[in-house]
């Protein structure tokens, strides 16, 4: 127990940037009355000193033991990167209600008068992140002050360490309390969130999309990436090829970058047939064409960010409305555009710096009012708008991009290879039924499956087992409410399976609906047992699985809808069960899940890492529960 300490040696540099405190600190040790008496003291002491250097961001704790010293020498030496100071100094911070703290800069180089002295001196010490004597008295070691420990390395990350030259280099301005909002959110999903971990850039992004409210951000971030898995959007570039149509007739494409270094990206909308793209390919494949262009945007900023040498997160878009015409306000076409914004708007927040509207005709208000409403206020400011010839005059065209580099059709020196876009030829133009059946393809390439769960009526998928030691593979996203996950056994099948593909048995319902296979009749322990002990996930939550099988036989996966459990000790709900039961809309649940099933002689050949698996069923966050007896793992992430 700590019980106090004394100054024994101070000492602040002119600057402010180095600040080194020595102190005498006395414990109470958590030891028999006796114990101390046989030993002769009542108090421990230890001499701790912290070197703070904030020009470095670094802090040096050293420490050495005075009592027994003439029996036992114990030295402690300690030292924190800025990261670790900054995290555990700014929740002190927003504890106190303070939000801003200025970066420390080397004061100018004044004379100070002798009478001004002490004055500049306490000026540039209160510049300084020093450790205050709080920490000391409530006993917090320097283990304590490194809690936050340090993530594994993420792509793009060097060293992981977000040292100011990683921040210029790579991220560009920031605030020590951005900086922790980075850090929190970007370690939160390396413990929470199973595959790809977005890169540093990527995070800040959903970041600033909401003023740095780690919730907010969290929230949306989630809900992404949750879609980019669900649509394989992570492999658009290098799996999906654009229908020759779009190559011909969609009048936009990349063309070197703007004077900030963006990459400069070129739509001539007024030249582009959106009814017939949209009759010829449907609303699903302009969508994914899209999504092709924002990722090829973002390789585009990263690549750009070597090129000079500086952060580009963003890319400039120039629209052209030459030829813009009621044509283009098709009903279909407008609903497809407004889609395609909340798809973009959603999953690449803060990826527009610059939008360059030029040469808009009368009827382009009538557009605007349609599509304002969709776009986000910030996206909003970042559009210039011009009519006629005005981007040729003084704020035009030329203040944002290079004279030699301006396309050929805007009257620039530049040729640009976009395609000129033009009328489809109807001959292309598909039916209803084929739009229909080509939009399904396209997004049930994927293989997962949604489903509703509702209260009292569980979705569940029954899989044959054939020969023992095959292994079930489960990955699902929990998209609504809350859910349980139960795998059961039976030596008996609920009801006639069908056989699939894969020589496993397996019942679902198309379309996602409701299917529900142990009977009310069925026993739990007689005729059906639970595999692994039931696993609760949250909304927004991703599960990925896997379980060995140990006898063939009819697995029952099940997802049940999860209610608030009853308070043991009084009839009176708890405050938390009252405010988690009103945040749910209603009793209905809703899952994205895919499931496989692999064979034994497969899993022998190449999964054999499974068969030894005894991690536990579940694994929330850093939290494990093993069992010898188990033959199945699943992971959680948020």
């Amino acid at each position: 127990m700590f019980v106090g300490s004394d100054t024994v040696n101070e000492f602040k540099s002119e600057d402010g940037a180095i600040h080194v405190i020595e102190r005498r600190c006395k414990l109470d040790v958590d030891a028999p009355r006796l114990l101390k008496k046989i030993a002769g003291v009542d108090y421990v002491y230890f001499v701790q000193k912290n070197s703070l250097n904030s020009r470095e961001r670094t802090l040096h704790i050293e420490a050495y033991n005075e009592t027994f010293s003439n029996r036992v020498i114990i030295n402690e030496h300690c030292c924190y990167t800025g990261k670790e100071i900054i995290e555990y100094y700014l929740r002190q911070l927003e504890e106190e209600g303070i939000t801003f703290v200025p970066r420390w800069t080397a004061p100018s180089i004044t004379p100070c008068s002798d009478t001004s002295l002490s004055s500049c001196k306490k000026q540039a010490a209160s510049m300084a992140v020093v450790i205050p004597d709080a920490a000391l008295k409530e006993g917090l070691s320097g283990d304590a002050l490194s809690s936050p420990s340090a993530p594994e390395p993420v792509v793009g990350t060097p060293d992981d360490k977000l040292d100011a030259d990683y921040i210029k280099r790579y991220l560009g301005d920031l605030t020590p309390l951005q900086e922790s909002c980075l850090i929190r959110l970007r370690q939160w999903l390396q413990e929470t969130h199973k595959g790809k971990i977005p890169k540093d850039e990527h995070i800040l992004r959903f970041l600033r999309a909401r003023d740095f409210n780690i919730d907010k951000a969290r929230e949306i971030m989630c809900q992404s990436l949750t879609w980019r898995k669900q649509h394989q959007v992570d492999y658009i570039l290098e799996t999906w090829t654009p229908p020759q149509v779009l190559q011909d007739y969609y009048a936009g494409g990349w063309h070197h970058h703007d004077k900030d270094g963006r990459p400069l990206y070129v739509l001539r909308l007024g030249q582009m047939d959106t009814k017939g793209l949209v009759r010829a390919l449907g609303e699903e494949a302009l969508l994914r064409y899209v999504l092709s262009i924002n990722e090829e945007g973002l390789r585009r900023c990263e690549e750009n960010t070597k090129v000079f040498g500086r952060p580009i997160s963003s890319w400039t878009c120039l629209v052209d409305l030459e030829g813009l015409n009621m044509r283009h306000l098709w009903r279909p076409g407008v609903k497809a555009l407004l889609r395609i914004i909340e798809v973009v708007e959603a999953n690449y927040p803060e990826t527009l710096g610059r939008l360059l509207i030029l040469r808009a005709p009368r009827v382009f208000p009538v557009l605007w009012t349609l599509v304002s409403p969709f776009i986000d206020d910030n996206t909003r400011r970042k559009f210039l708008i011009y009519a006629g010839n005005d981007y040729q005059g003084p704020g035009g065209l030329l203040d944002y991009i290079d004279k030699e580099i301006i396309p050929d059709f805007l009257s620039g020196e530049c040729m640009c290879e976009v395609p000129e876009g033009g009328l489809v030829p109807k001959s292309l133009y598909r039916t209803a039924e084929e739009l229909e059946n080509e939009d399904l393809k396209l997004w049930t390439e994927t293989i997962y499956q949604s489903a509703s769960v509702f209260k009292g009526a569980p979705h569940e998928i029954l899989i044959q087992i054939v020969d023992a030691s095959s292994v079930i593979t489960w990955d699902f996203d929990v998209c609504k409410g809350d859910i349980v996950f139960n795998i059961y056994h039976s030596k008996r099948s609920p009801q006639p399976a069908k056989k699939d593909s894969l020589g496993a048995h397996s019942i679902t319902s198309p379309g996602g609906n409701n299917v529900q296979l142990i009977d009310k009749v069925w026993q739990l322990g007689r005729d059906y047992s639970m595999v692994e002990s039931p696993l609760i996930c949250k909304e927004g939550e991703s599960v990925q699985g896997s379980h060995v099988t140990r006898w063939p036989g009819f697995y029952i996966l099940q997802w049940k809808f999860h209610s608030m459990p009853a308070c043991a000790a009084s009839s009176l709900p708890r405050v938390d069960d009252v405010l988690a039961s009103l945040q749910v809309s209603s009793h209905k649940c809703k899952v994205m899940y895919y499931t496989e099933v692999i064979g034994s002689e497969d899993f022998r050949g190449s999964m054999t890492s499974l068969e030894s698996s005894h991690s536990g069923f579940s694994q929330l966050s850093a939290a494990t529960t093993s069992s010898s007896q188990s033959h199945s793992s699943s992971m959680i992430s948020r």
